[in-house]
């Protein structure tokens, strides 16, 4: 799932001119697409650009590629909102937090992927939303939930030595900041409705992501390969997904569309495979449908109740 679809889900809102919203032939163009298939293009974009991404891990390290795509993201997305920059006190403590926690959250993607299966990184850092969801539903069965997709984690995570531990313990921290990404993004839609909270909770996470990647490698920051390949995984992380859902959120009910999403960690496993040649063990797939069935209980069950 690209990071953008929690804030930019709005669907009242008019879009800017030439933004999948917008009355233009893209708009009318995509509206051709069924929307199931739009959310599966957007979904296969999303994990087209992990697996790319961490193909160029040992040049382009995980923290330069966080700066990369959410710089290039950022970039793309205040020139699609042009937000204004004068914000209030409260306004600005939401963007900021919301930027910190994206930061967070790509870095601790990318850091997780060098050290395991990108299926397997992808479903524990989703994990974080689907425990908000279930932790505060007072219904039991969404806590049952909870313990089927625990168990997946469980099956999932383990790969053995320093580095199976390591990715466990990055990935278990990618869904708490994806898990706060969810009530933070819903704030600052709150308060700055449309795409432009998003964008400049971007531009704040690409500077709290920058001091690593200047750590890491900024020299690479300045060769124009890697800028152009980062512009490729930003486009294919970000603005793709980013479209169509926002597209598909306007023609389909929530529930629908969280079913939908709940699909990506297999999704990711198999792009993973095609791409990089990753291959899950028979346990880390029952962890990995665990967890995909976990987050569609959920789901349905949240949505029976509001």
């Amino acid at each position: 799932m690209s990071v953008e679809a929690g804030v930019g889900a709005q669907p009242a809102e008019a879009a800017p001119p030439g933004t999948p919203g917008a009355a233009d032939p893209g708009a009318r163009g995509l509206g051709l697409v069924p929307a199931p298939v739009l959310m599966l293009i957007g979904m296969v974009s999303t994990q087209l650009g992990a697996a790319f991404a961490k193909q160029m891990f040992g040049t382009v390290g995980p923290a330069v590629m966080t700066v990369l795509r959410l710089g290039f993201a950022a970039a793309a997305l205040l020139l699609w909102w042009r937000p204004s920059f004068r914000l209030e006190r409260r306004t600005a403590l939401a963007v900021a937090g919301l930027g910190i926690t994206i930061a967070g959250m790509n870095m601790c993607f990318y850091l997780a992927m060098a050290r395991l299966p990108v299926g397997v990184a992808l479903t524990i850092g989703m994990s974080g939303p689907l425990m908000v969801a279930a932790l505060s539903s007072r219904r039991g069965r969404d806590r049952m939930w909870t313990l089927l997709a625990g168990a997946g984690i469980a099956l999932l995570g383990w790969q053995g030595g320093a580095t199976g531990l390591a990715g466990l313990l990055i990935s278990a921290a990618c869904a708490v900041f994806w898990g706060a990404y969810v009530p933070l993004s819903a704030r600052v839609g709150a308060q700055l409705p449309g795409g432009g909270g998003l964008a400049l909770a971007m531009l704040f996470g690409t500077l709290c992501a920058l001091p690593f990647g200047l750590a890491e490698g900024g020299s690479v920051l300045g060769h124009p390969w890697a800028l152009a390949f980062g512009f490729g995984v930003a486009m294919l992380s970000s603005l793709v997904p980013y479209t169509c859902e926002m597209e598909t959120l306007r023609r389909v009910p929530a529930l629908v569309f969280g079913v939908l999403l709940s699909l990506e960690p297999a999704i990711g496993a198999l792009v993973a495979l095609i791409v990089l040649g990753e291959t899950l063990s028979a346990g880390q797939v029952l962890g990995l449908a665990s967890v995909v069935v976990a987050s569609i209980g959920v789901i349905r069950g949240t949505r029976a109740t509001t």
